[in-house]
């Protein structure tokens, strides 16, 4: 393996940062192309910094079309011309399986590098995220041998079956609000197809994904089967979407971006995409409902990773009858929320990502005041440094308002009063939106009639955030198309082959 990367620009693992922070070490800061960890072609670096405080935390190799150029000719050969995509499904899921024993060895050092990159808490990483990650691969891994198509009943004097085939070159592109999660949730089920792989990790979060590609290497992922090319969208993520030579790209991310994607795509060879994109996910609380229950599941809904979350429950509807006492204890449940350090076990919720995001959700928290919306609670800046956001409740909240349709991705929630079920359904898909919802009553008839007029790739009745590597997730209308997890998740780095065979002299028909 090639150097791993200006570990001069790491930091000790238990050293002390400002203020006493814990700074992980950071080994890896280099483009990691053909097994080998290497410089940008430019020699140009880019800062990533501690959301805590603002500091950079290091100089990482900054990747541009030169350097996708050289990652996708690196996975085009390996698909082409190497043994992954030749292995057994059985020699590719003993690898996997050997990855995600490399994950859980190494877990509490990765957890505490998407604690500093992304301000992620630093004890829900070692008991959530990395075992999560692990487990997605082991799913996958015993997927890899069950690839197979179809014997068909044609007509006439022919054998006809189906091929499922890799579809090639894989292109993803994944955010920054769970590094660790959306780098698996992708790579996992293309490396079980037998697919070759160019990761594009976001330039707010690029640590963990070179790591992960330090540790595919010591499993026994072949070289050029993963690369990973941290850098900007507009030009190593538009390199990868309009690259020529990639079959597939898979996008977590926004609207906006997923749009650029899918034109970049039709421009250039008509490549297969599939899009996770943003979310303003209803909560909808009935009078029957726990109200303890109700409200300590939606505090978690939206201020769970400081709102960072695609599927963020951020409009909760709660019926009249329990509304004024929901909104007591929301309030309540608001404030006791404990907002700090994410390497401090006793934080409820660390900083917003980087500064851009800080100020954009303090923006949307200005515009819900503007438009006539009740602040209850928080709304705020905290602490001295970094990028930390109080707790935000609003109510007196109306449709049209902006709060209430646009994805803020922040730890702000909209609080609505319902009448009705049917008022319920129709003000929860009233958005452009259609990614998750979640349900709150002992009503089964309800729950039913409720989880089947929501227009959600998922709902959740009695629980939120209930993920599993064997339950699809994906969005209906703009919240995308395509799924991840799942069997049906194997569907986008797979292809359909169908062979005819003429079989004149057959018995039977």
């Amino acid at each position: 393996m090639g150097s791993t990367g200006d570990c001069g620009n790491g930091k000790a693992a238990d050293g002390g940062g400002a203020g006493g922070l814990v700074v992980p070490e950071i080994k890896f800061t280099k483009l990691f192309i053909n097994g080998e960890f290497v410089d940008a072609a430019s020699g140009k670096t880019f800062e990533t910094r501690d959301p805590r405080t603002g500091d950079v935390l290091a100089h990482i190799a900054e990747a541009d079309k030169a350097d996708v150029d050289l990652a996708v000719k690196a996975a085009r050969e390996a698909f082409e011309h190497g043994k992954w995509p030749r292995m057994s499904g059985y020699e590719r899921s003993r690898v996997m399986n050997k990855l995600a024993d490399l994950v859980e060895q190494h877990a509490d050092e990765l957890a505490a590098l998407d604690g500093a990159d992304a301000g992620k808490l630093l004890t829900l990483g070692k008991i959530i995220d990395m075992p999560a990650a692990a487990q997605m691969l082991r799913y996958y891994a015993g997927a890899a041998d069950k690839i197979h198509g179809e014997s068909l009943r044609v007509a006439g004097k022919y054998q006809g079956y189906t091929l499922r085939e890799p579809i090639g070159v894989v292109g993803v592109i994944i955010p920054w609000n769970f590094p660790t999660m959306m780098f698996f949730l992708k790579v996992s089920p293309a490396l079980a197809a037998g697919c070759t792989i160019v990761v594009k990790p976001a330039e707010q979060t690029p640590l963990s994904a070179l790591y992960y590609a330090h540790l595919a290497k010591l499993a026994g992922v072949p070289d050029g089967v993963i690369n990973v090319v941290p850098g900007f969208g507009p030009t190593a993520g538009a390199a990868l979407s309009s690259h020529m030579d990639v079959d597939s790209v898979a996008f977590t991310g926004s609207a906006e971006i997923g749009r650029a994607i899918m034109e970049s795509a039709a421009r250039s060879n008509l490549k297969n995409v599939s899009l996770e994109l943003g979310g303003k996910s209803p909560m909808i609380v009935f009078d029957d409902a726990d109200v303890d229950m109700a409200v300590s599941l939606s505090s978690l809904a939206v201020f769970f990773n400081k709102g960072e979350i695609c599927v963020a429950g951020s409009r909760v509807y709660v019926q009249e009858g329990i509304y004024d006492e929901f909104v007591k204890k929301a309030v309540e449940a608001a404030k006791n929320w404990k907002v700090g350090d994410p390497f401090d076990a006793a934080t409820n919720m660390g900083p917003q990502v980087d500064k851009v995001q800080f100020e954009r959700v303090l923006k949307y928290i200005e515009i819900g005041k503007n438009e006539g919306a009740t602040l209850l609670t928080g709304g705020k800046p905290t602490g001295d440094k970094g990028y930390y956001i109080e707790p935000t409740i609003f109510v007196d909240v109306k449709e049209e308002m902006t709060i209430a349709q646009e994805e803020i991705f922040g730890p702000v929630m909209s609080l609505m009063k319902f009448k009705t079920v049917e008022e319920a359904i129709e003000k929860a898909n009233c958005t452009k939106y259609g990614l998750a919802a979640g349900i709150v009553t002992k009503n089964l008839n309800i729950a039913n009639m409720v989880s089947r007029s929501v227009r959600a790739g998922t709902v959740w009745v009695n629980c939120y955030f209930a993920f599993d590597p064997d339950a699809p997730f994906g969005g209906y209308k703009m919240s995308g198309f395509g799924r991840d997890q799942g069997m049906v998740a194997m569907d986008k780095y797979l292809q359909v082959k169908t062979v005819i065979t003429a079989v004149p002299d057959s018995p039977w028909y």
